[in-house]
């Protein structure tokens, strides 16, 4: 079997039998949590919620993660690819709407592989940070019904200083379209059954980089969603980064907000200011 990894743009290409690539993680899968997760955007939680799958390491690795026990690798299960697919049909049991993973592209080729051995009657939610190689999605494809990226950054200066990565807008954008292009809106009965929702999370002192992004989002307004996003509270290894350890201010958040209700963005969701909140971060299992 070749584990020669190739799954995320940091290019890797090493075998995980024997070593651990950028994301943190081997050829084992590994997981934090699983559970109805109802703190999603409305039209993924619905009534029931939605049934999230936590997998531990990250292709990006963010300096502010809110999971930051879990983009290190630092807590976690292993599980089987049986025991994944075994997970879905539970979570699927239970009533979620969907089976969301959270973070999964490290672990894309195990989850294929779950899904051919249990594929759910309810849509695949593909939950990342954007940071995402076009080839690897075009696999991925026709077992995902909902993508849900993240677009983070904007400026190289930006995603470089927080993650290390420059070229974090070039390939997040091109991932993004291709989503989009794959993906027209259906929604049913207030869910959304295929598309794409685009979050941005506005940062400390990052409100041009937030506008720079509703800017490159206008041209794909009327065929994906966007939700900006309130809810930074200072977390993971920003020590060195004196600027992040405060919430954005209601000015900063009012600002963005602004500035895209001003563009005429119907498909788009917002937070309570008061979403900046440690409550809203999962307890993990594992």
């Amino acid at each position: 079997m070749n584990n020669f990894c190739d799954l995320c743009p940091n290019g890797c290409n090493i075998d995980k039998s024997i070593n651990k690539g950028a994301c943190g993680t081997d050829d084992k899968i590994r997981i934090a949590k699983f559970y109805l997760h109802p703190f999603e955007e409305p039209i993924i939680s619905g009534t029931n919620g939605s049934g999230t799958v936590f997998f531990c390491g990250c292709s990006l690795k963010c300096v502010f993660c809110q999971n930051y026990e879990l983009s290190r690798n630092l807590r976690g299960k292993e599980i089987s690819t049986s025991e994944l697919a075994d997970i879905f049909k539970q979570l699927e049991n239970m009533g979620a709407h969907n089976i969301n993973l959270v973070n999964p592209t490290h672990y894309a080729n195990k989850i294929i592989d779950a899904l051919n051995i249990y594929r759910p009657n309810i849509p695949i939610v593909y939950n990342t940070h954007g940071y995402e190689n076009v080839e690897m999605l075009e696999k991925m494809n026709d077992y995902v019904d909902v993508y849900l990226p993240d677009m983070k950054y904007f400026s190289p200066a930006i995603s470089k200083r927080y993650t290390g990565k420059g070229n974090y807008f070039e390939v997040a954008s091109r991932a993004i379209e291709f989503m989009i292009k794959s993906k027209p809106l259906v929604l049913d009965n207030g869910l959304i059954k295929q598309g794409v929702i685009v979050r941005h999370l506005v940062l400390p002192q990052c409100t041009s980089d937030s506008k720079k992004i509703i800017d490159w989002f206008l041209p794909l307004k009327d065929s994906a969603y966007i939700n900006v996003m309130s809810q930074y509270t200072p977390f993971g290894d920003i020590e060195k980064f004196p600027e992040l350890n405060r919430k954005i201010t209601r000015r900063e958040y009012d600002s963005v907000m602004d500035y895209a209700l001003s563009k005429n963005i119907v498909n788009m969701f917002y937070q309570k200011f008061e979403s900046a909140d440690e409550k809203y971060i999962p307890v993990w299992d594992y």
